[in-house]
């Protein structure tokens, strides 16, 4: 099996879809340039097939899902990881992973899709009673910050 599919299995798992992520990659990358859907799933797949970003992402939901399950053995770190702690930070360190690999423009991306949390961000970002969402949202907005970076790469701007 394909790392991409692999990664799907698990964001869809998560009610993540590669919809989701076109959508997000989209709002990043939607006002430079006039880009097909298909196009931008073929960039996001390709994404995916990296083992960096597999691992990133397979990391992330084990940690969401050991949270959800009060499998931590520190329940100190529990409580941080279940409630987002702003001082965290961890989440978004696991992230800046996937976004070194597309460069600053992925990093940039990030931070602005971090902040503003379209579309999926957004949804796994609110709070709901035994759910935890902590790194995955990180991580999405991650794979889509890349695939915007890539394409801006791609087209040369």
């Amino acid at each position: 099996m394909r790392r991409s599919e692999v990664c799907l299995n698990a964001l869809n798992r998560r009610g993540v879809y590669l919809e989701d992520l076109v959508e997000c990659a989209r709002f990043l990358h939607g006002p430079y340039e006039d880009i097909k859907d298909t196009t931008i799933a073929a960039v996001l797949i390709d994404i995916l097939d990296k083992r960096e970003v597999e691992n990133a992402l397979l990391c992330a939901i084990e940690m969401d899902e050991l949270c959800e399950k009060d499998q931590y053995s520190d329940k100190s770190l529990q409580e941080r990881v279940l409630h987002d702690d702003g001082l965290f930070g961890v989440d978004e360190v696991l992230a800046y992973g996937i976004c070194n690999i597309y460069g600053s423009i992925a990093l940039t991306n990030f931070g602005y899709i971090d902040k503003i949390k379209p579309g999926i961000i957004g949804k796994l970002n609110e709070k709901k009673e035994g759910v935890c969402n902590t790194f995955l949202d990180d991580i999405v907005g991650a794979i889509a910050a890349s695939a915007a970076s890539r394409m801006a790469h791609e087209k040369g701007s």
